[in-house]
């Protein structure tokens, strides 16, 4: 919130000196301050922090991208479609971190707020799925990879979805793991004789 503040008052000051530049006459200056203030707006419009981990995921460094990504702290103060992308590569990077229902609500919310390219749909999508088979929602996880493959128009997460839905059919159901866990949670008495 700091940074933004600081933001505001280094524009507006920018912009002050640029019309102040033009209005005295110093015309060279007025030229030099107006594309400074430019730069400066156009840190409001992109987030930098956004770009670095862009960056960062194109040239492989996972780790710089996600402490990139993890300085953004208030992404409701970002336009709609970069906040939903930062919402989404927060959730994709801090998945162990946060867990899964935490990571679930983040995919929805990148979703909802609208991402732009087909294949950052079809990945969270993905993502979702994997979550919903780990729960035991298997109908749920069919549907996310039903609408991943429709999303998925360069076929690039083509083999992932279908080990995905090979894994989907053989999981056990939702009671089946209940099962399971009762079992394994009762430990057998040895008989006294």
């Amino acid at each position: 919130m700091r940074a933004f503040i600081i933001r505001c008052v280094l524009a507006a000051g920018l912009l002050f000196l640029t019309v102040y530049s033009f209005y005295t006459g110093y015309w060279g200056w007025g030229i030099f301050l107006t594309l400074l203030t430019g730069v400066a707006g156009a840190t409001f419009v992109y987030n930098e922090n956004l770009a670095f981990s862009l960056n960062h995921m194109r040239t492989g460094n996972q780790e710089k991208a996600k402490r990139s990504i993890n300085r953004i702290t208030h992404p409701q103060l970002l336009p709609k479609r970069q906040q939903a992308y930062v919402i989404y590569l927060q959730a994709l990077f801090n998945t162990q971190d946060l867990g899964f229902t935490k990571t679930e609500m983040l995919l929805r919310k990148a979703i909802a707020l609208g991402l732009r390219r087909g294949h950052d749909k079809a990945m969270a999508r993905l993502h979702l799925a994997g979550i919903c088979a780990q729960t035991g929602r298997q109908k749920e996880a069919a549907t996310l990879l039903a609408e991943a493959k429709k999303f998925d128009n360069n076929g690039m997460m083509k083999d992932q979805i279908k080990m995905m839905q090979a894994q989907l059919q053989a999981a056990p159901s939702k009671n089946q793991m209940r099962m399971a866990q009762m079992m394994g949670g009762r430990k057998k008495t040895p008989r006294m004789k």
